[in-house]
């Protein structure tokens, strides 16, 4: 199975988990790459690391990598409508910034727990 699959289908397991409220559901996805970084790894993003390899729109993989990134902002989107359907695509935008530098951070090391402290900015952003 693909790695965005596979993550599609961790994520999925763990929004379920997290139950009906929007809010939950939006710092389960802060949860779940946590648990995703602490299952597979410390490398960060495989689609961030695959974008730095193969940057050229051209190349066939180039759109699976961008939908995935399009996926995950139409996940923040969706939740964030949930919360305050005026302000979601602001606040996605916002949620979608906060877990990709934290996946980023996170992979390069650049401070401990880069996506603990996303995800307090998510719930602070969410309040």
């Amino acid at each position: 199975m693909p790695s965005s699959e596979r993550w599609r289908a961790f994520l999925a397991e763990r929004l379920d988990a997290a139950g009906p409220a929007p809010g939950e559901r939006v710092l389960a996805v802060f949860d779940a790459s946590r648990a995703w970084a602490e299952e597979f790894g410390p490398r960060g993003c495989s689609m961030v690391n695959a974008h730095a390899e193969i940057s050229d729109p051209a190349h066939p993989a180039h759109p699976i990598i961008t939908g995935q990134k399009r996926w995950m902002l139409a996940l923040f989107t969706s939740l964030a409508a949930e919360i305050a359907p005026e302000t979601a695509d602001s606040t996605a935008r916002t949620l979608m910034l906060l877990h990709e530098g934290a996946l980023v951070a996170h992979g390069l090391g650049v401070f401990p727990d880069a996506i603990a402290g996303a995800r307090e900015q998510a719930r602070a952003l969410l309040s």
